[in-house]
């Protein structure tokens, strides 16, 4: 049975400063953890919850129910954040969290295909209306294409020897599941990396789904029209869970709340820049949320505020 357990729970609701009559949106409302404390949070306030799976419709609108009714669930992906929120007369919003990565239902529903743990069809779309699948790719795209996204997603070092590997294995026949790209990649692999610790078929994994769900566009799309989107003291909230997202949340924020001091300006002239972060370094999960939640050991949460 699924059970979903929102990771830096407590870190992110109390980042967001949530006002009773504010407007927040949750962009990756999962199984609805995080949205529901935010609502909860809010009397004259409204919710708006982003998310394109069915799976994930279906499971938070139960949860969020039993919490109240101010709250409207948008079915798309969040990079139509502002077009999505515009059609519904919203143009500036008080907070916005997002929990990136795989909601923890899409990896513990096995047919979904996400997991190197249960044998499935290689799936890995957190749209399932889109055509474009892991299986799709690991048999129809090119030799460099597999390369490129081994390397720039998976940041694996055995991505030529993993991608030739499929190569060679779908001239002979298919590779349709998850078992079946795990034997491949075992089998491109010398005996001292099956041995050392992980599974070896973790990063292959991580970069198929992103480069299926085009996860890094999509969020440094979504999160700088977030940021315009932002009233006076509105805070975005950002948890990832690898170095590719963190990079790019880094960066963006880092942008956002530093100002260019042009050459021979006098210092008492710099004005401030139009964001602060709340954070130097981003937060990690607690002892005790680690001892319960495995997920939360790589999560790590980022906050910025509009002055």
């Amino acid at each position: 049975m699924y059970i979903h357990k929102s990771v830096l729970l407590n870190e992110a609701i109390e980042s967001l400063h949530i006002k009773e009559d504010g407007i927040y949106v949750d962009a990756t409302t999962g199984g609805g953890g995080h949205s529901k404390e935010i609502l909860k949070r809010l009397t004259t306030g409204h919710l708006y919850c982003f998310d394109q799976d069915d799976y994930a419709y279906t499971r938070s609108k139960e949860v969020l129910d039993e919490v109240g009714n101010n709250y409207t669930f948008i079915k798309s992906n969040f990079v139509n954040l502002k077009e999505e929120l515009n059609k519904l007369g919203v143009t500036h919003i008080d907070g916005i969290l997002y929990d990136l990565g795989v909601s923890s239902f899409q990896f513990d529903i096995p047919e979904r295909g996400f997991s190197y743990n249960y044998d499935a069809p290689l799936d890995m779309r957190m749209n399932q209306n889109q055509e474009l699948t892991a299986e799709k790719i690991v048999n129809e795209w090119s030799y460099d294409d597999l390369v490129r996204i081994f390397y720039r997603y998976g940041e694996d070092n055995f991505s030529k020897q993993i991608a030739r590997k499929i190569e060679e294995v779908r001239k002979t026949q298919p590779i349709h599941t998850t078992f079946e790209l795990v034997d491949v990649i075992k089998s491109a692999l010398p005996a001292k990396v099956l041995r050392a610790k992980g599974h070896p078929a973790k990063q292959i994994f991580q970069a198929l789904r992103i480069a299926v769900n085009d996860e890094l566009r999509v969020f440094e799309v979504s999160i700088t029209d977030a940021l315009e989107m932002l009233n006076k003291d509105g805070i975005a909230v950002v948890i990832t869970f690898h170095s590719l997202e963190d990079r790019i949340c880094k960066t963006v924020f880092k942008e956002a709340s530093t100002v260019e001091v042009p050459k021979g300006l006098p210092l008492a002239n710099i004005p401030d820049a139009p964001f602060e972060l709340l954070y130097k370094k981003p937060l990690t999960a607690s002892e005790e949320e680690l001892e319960y939640n495995n997920r939360a050991h790589s999560a790590k949460l980022r906050a910025i505020r509009k002055r």
